[in-house]
């Protein structure tokens, strides 16, 4: 198996952390990443936030409640959609898969760099918005998808086979 699938198929969810600093070139490789991803009409309409500070991770992990481990994560990323690079009409919610497709980049990064993360939704969830928008003041056309904490794994995790051949179905249903 080659590097890609290797990181692809043995990607896992970290919820705990060591205190180590994720530097910040790593962050922005991570970005890099992401901003790698496919979109609609190249739109690219996201938006990071790298978050470092360990008094605004510990305010997101506070408040925000599938979030807990962000209090004890050294960084995150909060992927957001910009409003202002978003399609019209019906179309002005592919942002949400241009912005996951951007994630699963972010989160594959992660995972080929030796560290771990989780990805935390925010979006739909109004609530969490302007969780979100309150602590980082974020403008009103920036709307934050999800929460990704990061940082060195404080243990090994073993990975998932999820792999089931029942949901394959060829040419039909």
């Amino acid at each position: 198996m080659n590097n890609v699938l290797t990181t692809i198929l043995e990607r896992v969810s970290v919820r705990s952390f060591k205190e180590d600093k994720v530097p910040r070139e790593d962050l922005e490789l991570m970005i890099k990443a992401g901003m790698a991803a496919p979109s609609a009409v190249n739109k690219q309409p996201w938006e990071f936030i790298i978050v470092d500070s360990s008094a605004l991770l510990f305010e997101l992990g506070s408040f925000l409640p599938y979030a807990k481990m962000t209090k004890f994560a050294p960084a995150a990323i909060v992927v957001c959609g910009n409003q202002k690079n978003m399609l019209d009409g019906w179309e002005e919610s592919f942002w949400v898969q241009d912005c996951s497709a951007a994630t699963q980049n972010i989160l594959l990064t992660v995972e080929s760099l030796s560290y771990g993360a989780v990805w935390t939704a925010i979006y739909p969830d109004m609530t969490r918005i302007h969780i979100v928008k309150r602590i980082l003041d974020l403008p009103h056309h920036i709307i934050p998808l999800n929460v990704i904490p990061i940082g060195i794994p404080e243990q090994n995790y073993n990975h998932k086979d999820k792999f089931d051949p029942s949901k394959i179905h060829y040419n039909r249903w």
